[in-house]
């Protein structure tokens, strides 16, 4: 019986040590993140040329909506001896004359005048219908982002010559009518700066545009990748009058992101933008961005890149089932939950760093962490291998190419003909990405890209 016991206890202990042959269990002691403090990085600034056309015939069509019906009314005779009401009668036509705008108003006049003398009541009053046509000539100012004009009469034609009827004869009155107009020639000009500067004020239309490409949106659906753009100064130069089109060159101050995970808030404030003449701007798009990939989106990449492979040491394998990430001491650790011959977590730490060539993220110096050495010496000595270790860093890597090209080829939309809002259009061109630095934060691996380009925005056809 005792020969009986002593068997099975052999039995058991043997199947024991089979299965710890084949399956260990290790419990590595956990690296604990660093501090839970709010992610900071430093960004370089982007700077975004954007040249601006509007057609003299855009500012025809704004001017003719603004300006409409009646545009003058003087209904006081006794302060010169006339009244007078002005009312458009067909559209205004803008053209370029010698770096100015010429204005041609077609105009119905009526006029009240009062002629002869007050001596015993001795004078007369007579009303004239005309209709003729009027030209200002006008400098192009930009100020406060409100093109403005100083405009100037420079002639007035009549359609037939003006006459009243005295006595039965048909008396011309050109020389009463046209001292008459010649009193309000400043008035009926600063009519027309006035309304030139109500609907030629640009900067809501710039604030507008900013807020759509200040909303981010997604440039990889895989990598759930979003672009974020945070403006924070524009700058533009005088206008120019250059073949029937007005040109200014606006200039954007910004910080570019991307962001992998949730899409992010936009924090856009029209107040916090500030506006700024200046006298030439750069012609080029330097865009600077920070590629922001969180430790928990990063390891879900990762681990992709284990699925199906085993590791494999003799008659041992492994398979690694997750991977974790997160920052400590200014290294990056690497969480391998695995199963086969060896059942639970290891941890690797190692220092990132980016493959020009390949456009890979990948782990430089990578080595197990004191503890998970110790734990394997004791266990599986074998794991340490440096064959076993080259194979799982070769696999702790992730390709931001696709990430790259896939954004580029997102942003490409918003430079052929974008429209953010009717009648403006941006068009322009996007060179590659090249790679600046990485920088680890405790919140996530940061890779900062630059690229250049060139963009431009036409204003035609707004409501």
């Amino acid at each position: 019986m005792s020969s009986l016991k002593s068997t099975f206890v052999l039995l058991l202990l043997a199947i024991s040590l089979t299965e710890c042959s084949t399956a260990k269990r290790i419990d590595a002691l956990k690296p604990l993140p660093s501090d839970d403090a709010p992610m900071v990085f430093t960004t370089k600034t982007s700077f975004v040329n954007m040249p601006l056309e509007i057609s003299l015939k855009e500012i025809e069509n704004q001017l003719n909506k603004t300006l409409n019906g009646q545009i003058y009314n003087d209904d006081n005779l006794n302060d010169d001896n006339s009244e007078m009401k002005i009312t458009k009668t067909a559209p205004i036509k803008l053209i370029e004359k010698d770096g100015k705008i010429q204005s041609i108003l077609p105009l119905k006049i009526w006029s009240r005048f009062k002629y002869g003398t007050d001596f015993m009541g001795m004078n007369d009053t007579r009303e004239i219908n005309l209709n003729g046509t009027i030209i200002l000539n006008s400098d192009v100012h930009l100020s406060n982002w409100k093109m403005t004009t100083t405009s100037k009469i420079e002639d007035f034609s009549w359609s037939e010559s003006p006459t009243i009827v005295v006595a039965g004869r048909n008396v011309p009155i050109t020389y009463i009518i046209n001292p008459t107009l010649s009193i309000f020639k400043a008035k009926i000009a600063k009519k027309i700066d006035d309304a030139i500067e109500k609907t030629c004020d640009f900067k809501p239309y710039v604030l507008d545009v900013l807020e759509k490409m200040s909303t981010p949106f997604l440039t990889s659906e895989m990598y759930q990748a979003w672009f974020k753009l945070i403006p924070m100064e524009v700058y533009v130069t005088d206008a120019k009058i250059v073949q029937s089109k007005i040109n200014m060159d606006l200039g954007l101050k910004c910080n570019m992101q991307t962001m992998v995970g949730q899409q992010p808030k936009s924090d856009f404030s029209r107040e916090a933008i500030a506006f700024k003449p200046v006298t030439k701007v750069p012609d080029k798009v330097t865009a600077n961005v920070a590629a922001i990939s969180t430790y928990e989106s990063a390891g879900k990449i990762i681990t992709a890149n284990f699925q199906g492979k085993e590791f494999v040491s003799g008659s041992r394998k492994i398979v690694v089932q997750n991977v974790g990430l997160w920052h400590r001491d200014s290294k990056i650790i690497i969480a391998l939950d695995m199963t086969g011959s060896i059942n639970g977590t290891i941890y690797l730490s190692g220092i990132p760093n980016y493959n020009a060539v390949t456009k890979e993220i990948f782990f430089d110096q990578m080595d197990y962490v004191l503890s998970t050495k110790g734990l394997l010496t004791k266990t599986a000595n074998w794991l340490l291998q440096g064959m076993i270790l080259k194979k799982i860093q070769e696999n702790c890597r992730y390709s931001i190419k696709g990430n790259l090209e896939e954004g580029k080829k997102n942003l490409l939309p918003y430079l052929s003909n974008y429209s953010p809002m009717k009648g403006v259009f941006v068009n322009g061109s996007l060179n590659d990405f090249e790679f600046e630095k990485m920088e680890v934060t405790d919140k996530a691996m940061i890779a900062f890209i630059t690229a250049t380009g060139k963009m431009n925005v036409k204003i035609d056809g707004m409501d």
